[in-house]
């Protein structure tokens, strides 16, 4: 389990896109093509790309299934979840932060291992 730097911003920008960045990852697609899909799926959910209904739809139908976590502020982390998901692809959400998950190790453009994930997605059948 490691943090992995990954910050595929055109301009390096490290706040306000981390939806874009966890779905670059997750889905191993440019910054620009998940910017632009997002907004395709805002503007027919009449919502922002990066509410929590816009990225779970793409993110659906992108493949991936929602699952939530038991919430414990401070009990369980980013890193945490890692320990406990050392294969698979993942999305992570905080409620106010996304980070991507492949194979065990945070991928993101800060080290966000302390925050407190509430749900994440899965790709496939991974769970657990």
């Amino acid at each position: 389990m490691a943090y992995l730097a990954f910050n595929p911003n055109p301009t390096a920008a490290r706040v306000g896109d981390c939806v874009i960045r966890a779905l670059s990852a997750a889905t191993g697609k440019c910054w620009e093509k998940v910017y632009a899909e997002l907004a395709v799926t805002g503007f027919m959910l009449a919502d922002m790309p990066s509410s929590n209904a816009v990225w779970a739809k793409y993110l659906e139908d992108n493949g991936f299934t929602r699952h939530v976590i038991d919430y414990c502020p401070g009990c369980y982390t980013v890193k945490d979840f890692c320990l406990v998901h050392p294969e698979g692809v993942y999305v992570l959400g905080t409620g106010t932060h996304a980070v991507a998950v492949i194979d065990g190790n945070y991928v993101d453009a800060w080290d966000s291992g302390d925050e407190t994930p509430i749900y994440y997605f899965s790709k496939g059948e991974q769970t657990k």
